[in-house]
């Protein structure tokens, strides 16, 4: 987004996106909530009332001319936000190219499936503690919808489930995750649903634990050892990270197995063999990694 001279007038009556529960007062209002709520929008806000309140309001009647054939002519969704968005100049070429690939995505989905789409968003932006609560949400109106004379397919339900474990699992909260995880698989038993949840109890429970439980599951043997290879993988990766070599490094320090070179070169003006030094060394350093860690967390957790 980029700073710009309002376009148009401050309206007098502000306009109502019904399907958002959104009120907007200027033509730059609109374009933030129509960018902001892009899974969300359908071709219900292509209508003369919009039109007619962008020009009259806005006092912006080149904008409405342009809009005016796309509304009778039965014109794209992503076509008509597009035009606001180039007139407006709010945000940039990129963003409003998001913004039009997000609507044609969305082009014939369900309700439940656009809401979906705006969760899983949250979810890749690991806005996680909310996304749970949306997901919690979508799948009590899924239950609802359910009832009706066209309900939603299970494989929707599912992936709620699902994605809601993901969320979980970002969390650390395995045994949540697993939960999940396992009524995604009972839902429409989605292999990929069932790998998760051995996953998070791999990730939950002592290996022997895990062992107890996962020996009569069906399926275990196969999808175990694809797991492990994984976790093995996984670990091979950690081990080779610049995390792991810079604990390492601490823990030379706390148990006096030290690199001399490589103390030296970061503490050059202090004595290699200053125990205290080096003790308070490792507590100052891991103390300031433990605080980042909690710093990350807590910002995942509060959104």
């Amino acid at each position: 987004m980029k700073v710009s001279l309002c376009v148009g007038n401050y309206a007098q009556t502000p306009y109502r996106l019904r399907n958002l529960g959104i009120r907007v007062f200027c033509i730059e209002e609109l374009c933030y909530a129509m960018k902001e709520n892009a899974f969300l929008l359908d071709a219900d806000i292509m209508s003369d009332e919009l039109i007619r309140w962008i020009d009259k309001e806005c006092g912006l009647d080149d904008l409405a001319g342009e809009l005016y054939p796309l509304v009778h002519r039965k014109g794209s969704l992503s076509a008509f936000v597009s035009i606001i968005q180039e007139y407006v100049g709010f945000y940039d070429y990129t963003e409003i190219r998001d913004i039009s690939q997000t609507l044609k995505r969305g082009a014939g989905l369900s309700a439940l499936e656009k809401r979906k789409a705006r969760i899983d968003y949250l979810l890749k932006e690991e806005r996680l503690t909310r996304a749970i609560m949306e997901y919690d949400i979508l799948l009590k109106e899924w239950e609802q919808a359910s009832a009706l004379e066209n309900p939603p397919g299970a494989e929707l339900k599912s992936q709620l489930l699902h994605n809601k474990g993901v969320a979980y699992a970002g969390l650390m909260l395995y045994g949540e995750a697993a939960a999940c995880f396992r009524e995604a698989y009972m839902t429409d038993d989605s292999a990929e649903s069932f790998e998760a949840f051995l996953a998070a109890k791999r990730m939950e429970l002592e290996e022997h634990e895990y062992i107890a439980m996962a020996a009569d599951l069906p399926d275990y043997v196969e999808n175990s050892l694809a797991l492990e290879q994984r976790m093995e993988q996984y670990s091979r990766e950690w081990q080779e990270s610049e995390d792991c070599r810079t604990i390492k490094r601490l823990e030379s320090y706390r148990y006096g197995n030290h690199d001399s070179v490589y103390h030296d070169n970061i503490y050059p003006d202090k004595h290699y063999q200053d125990s205290t030094y080096q003790d308070n060394v490792y507590h100052e350093e891991i103390n300031h990694m433990i605080e980042k860690q909690k710093y990350e967390y807590r910002k995942i957790v509060s959104e």
